[in-house]
């Protein structure tokens, strides 16, 4: 199990301190984060923060939703962000789960969360004075650091979509069913995520400040705007991917109609020269010195005139 703490006193100043100290301070807050998949943090948090089984479930578990949840004058907070590990295209989030009392925070990762970043940012830079302020930057650092990454999906699929061409058609086929999952992915956690901030800005726990409660509002408006843009990108994928499907068959198309062109042109003249390679007497100008060039001119004669008839009715374009 490995991990950090920080201790803020009333003035906002913060300390690093050892996990296994952080929980002995009886002033100011507490913050301690656990980065383990592993049943050591289970351990810690059930002999050493003493926390129920319930909490302690819920805060290691393997698989996790966006939620809030009130136990008495504490939320369990379950939120999903981005991760530099590597992740599956079924669930592209990384999770982190916190459960906030008055004077303690206690969060747990099983994979790197990049807000966790940002947030440690805030604490040392004395922005953080409360388990409400912690909450808010987790909030707003997650949603802020998902933001370009949900645009630059858009702008991807606004490449694609504008630069249709049948000489690309795979590797547009590639980028628009990457951004098709990723959006889903993405989707999948943000509506739930934006119903959890919404419900922990309501809760009735004297932690949670008027600016706190309005910052996470802000998050959840913020989420349910990057989860509308995903529904977006997702539907418009769907098209583009459509479209494509479309120019491929009308490529297939358009190339087997030129095969049989050519094969209705060459059809009378394999015809023709297979009947005159056939080593039978009787065939007509057999005997001719000049016969060679007969046949080869009535071939191009052929040629010239079944590609006129196709060009007539429009079946060959040029």
């Amino acid at each position: 199990m490995s991990g950090f703490a920080y201790h803020v006193d009333e003035s906002g100043k913060s300390t690093r301190c050892e996990i296994k100290q952080a929980l002995d301070i009886d002033h100011g807050f507490v913050w301690v984060h656990l980065t383990t998949n592993n049943e050591h943090a289970q351990a810690w948090l059930s002999d050493v923060a003493k926390l129920d089984d319930y909490l302690v479930d819920a805060l290691t578990a393997t698989e996790t939703r966006p939620r809030c949840e009130q136990f008495g004058e504490g939320a369990l907070l379950n939120l999903r962000g981005r991760s530099e590990d590597e992740l599956v295209s079924s669930d592209p989030l990384a999770s982190v789960r916190i459960w906030a009392i008055a004077g303690r925070v206690i969060s747990v990762t099983r994979k790197t969360l990049n807000a966790i970043k940002l947030v440690e940012q805030s604490v040392e830079a004395g922005q953080v004075r409360d388990p409400g302020d912690l909450i808010t930057e987790f909030a707003t650092a997650i949603t802020s650091d998902l933001d370009p990454d949900v645009a630059q999906l858009g702008d991807d699929l606004d490449e694609c979509e504008t630069s249709l061409d049948n000489e690309k058609i795979f590797e547009l086929r590639r980028t628009v069913t990457r951004v098709r999952v990723q959006s889903i992915g993405y989707r999948r956690f943000l509506a739930p995520q934006r119903t959890a901030l919404e419900k922990l800005s309501t809760l009735q726990v004297g932690w949670l400040g008027d600016d706190d409660r309005l910052h996470l509002s802000a998050a959840a408006d913020r989420a349910a705007r990057m989860a509308e843009e995903l529904e977006s990108i997702r539907e418009r994928s769907a098209l583009t991917h459509e479209a494509l499907t479309d120019l491929r068959a009308e490529q297939i198309d358009q190339r087997a109609l030129i095969i049989s062109i050519v094969a209705m042109i060459f059809l009378p003249l394999t015809f023709l020269t297979g009947l005159y390679g056939m080593n039978v007497r009787g065939l007509w100008l057999a005997d001719r010195p000049w016969a060679f060039d007969a046949i080869v001119g009535i071939c191009v004669l052929t040629a010239v005139s079944v590609t006129a008839y196709f060009v007539r009715r429009h079946w060959l374009r040029g």
